[in-house]
């Protein structure tokens, strides 16, 4: 009874630091992807003769660079988009009394409108909930930068120490285990590896495209937009592509109602592109799975992990299916043709098309 006692009071408190632990283990599991992701340009560098650390440092200073120069434009674009709606309410405004006075016959002015929002009930609950409201959105902001610099720091380590890291993980294995151990991780680096760069160069191209299409038809901002619809289709999966394609149509959709048709029809036509010509070619080599399995290995991931599942799950998987396709025997198939998907008829009783024939023969 007491060896029970303490075995289920073990679990107990394993479950409860598991629980306790599972935004940093989550923290530590996206680190070790971007580690990853980055191993083949640190070990370009290292392999040169430049420290690992420098290295690391090096990869990390561009990406950070590139990451604060793209929140800056698009911050700077949507800012600039609010300042000119601001300016132009009073305008839209007007419009508005304009087609309600003309259609329904109404007597409205925009001062009557403007001091019934003023003074509404509706706008003073609202402007007391978002003063509330502040403060969480500042300690979700903090708590989002304090996750962004652990994941952040866990990376630079496990880049910076990826053959140490290595070396100590081998140490506690026999030698046969140790070469599988580390024929996998070799795996998981090229996958990840070429999974993010495959979907960095159909960002790159998408996002030309895309701003081709903006510059050509006099959409502000068109650079941004560009780069924006790049990434967010790349790199969020499943809906990126919807949400990358909305922030282009509505700023297309001020200056006018047509460019957003237009901006629509790109954008799904570019899909196709991209998903029956683009996305085979770069990825064939990197990331070979099945489609179907990308999907369902997205939808477990979102159901396991949220977002971060979402983004981790596809090189995961090409990782798993890799690794055991390197240790799974294939035999050579035979030339049977239900293979191809042909039915072949069995040796039962003969159908009554068969039967008429013979009859005739018979006669």
């Amino acid at each position: 009874m007491v060896l029970a006692l303490a075995l289920v009071a073990a679990f107990q408190l394993g479950n409860w630091a598991f629980h306790q632990l599972t935004g940093l283990l989550v923290n530590i599991l996206i680190a070790f992807f971007l580690a990853l992701a980055i191993e083949p340009a640190v070990s370009r560098m290292a392999a040169r003769g430049m420290r690992r650390g420098l290295a690391t440092f090096l990869v990390f200073f561009v990406l950070t660079v590139a990451a604060a120069g793209f929140v800056t434009l698009l911050g700077s674009m949507l800012a600039g988009q609010i300042i000119k709606m601001i300016e132009g309410f009073p305008d839209y405004l007007d419009s508005l009394i304009n087609w309600i006075n003309q259609t329904f016959h109404a007597h409205l002015k925009r001062v009557d409108v403007q001091e019934g929002l003023l003074h509404s009930d509706w706008l003073r609950k609202y402007a007391q909930n978002s003063a509330a409201g502040v403060l969480d959105v500042s300690q979700q902001v903090l708590g989002g930068l304090f996750q962004l610099l652990t994941v952040a720091l866990f990376s630079f380590y496990f880049a910076a120490d990826g053959p140490r890291l290595r070396r100590a993980l081998c140490s506690v294995l026999p030698p046969a285990r140790q070469s599988e151990v580390l024929r996998a991780w070799e795996i998981a680096v090229d996958k990840t590896g070429g999974y993010l760069y495959s979907r960095g160069l159909m960002a790159l191209v998408s996002g030309v495209a895309h701003y081709i299409l903006l510059q050509a038809l006099g959409v502000p901002y068109a650079p941004v937009l560009g780069v924006w619809v790049g990434l967010v289709s790349q790199f969020i999966p499943t809906i990126g592509t919807y949400l990358a394609g909305a922030l282009p149509m509505l700023i297309a959709f001020t200056v006018a109602p047509w460019y957003a048709v237009w901006v629509l029809v790109f954008v799904v036509v570019y899909q196709q592109f991209e998903n029956y010509m683009l996305q085979p070619k770069l990825t064939a080599k990197s990331v070979d799975i099945h489609p179907a399995v990308a999907f369902g290995s997205v939808i477990v991931g979102t159901a396991l992990l949220g977002a971060v599942g979402a983004l981790i799950s596809i090189p995961a998987v090409a990782t798993l299916q890799a690794f055991l396709g390197a240790y799974v025997k294939r035999y050579d198939v035979t030339d049977d043709p239900r293979v191809n998907g042909h039915r072949v008829r069995t040796g039962g009783a003969p159908g009554v098309l068969a039967r008429i024939r013979a009859a005739r023969v018979r006669r």
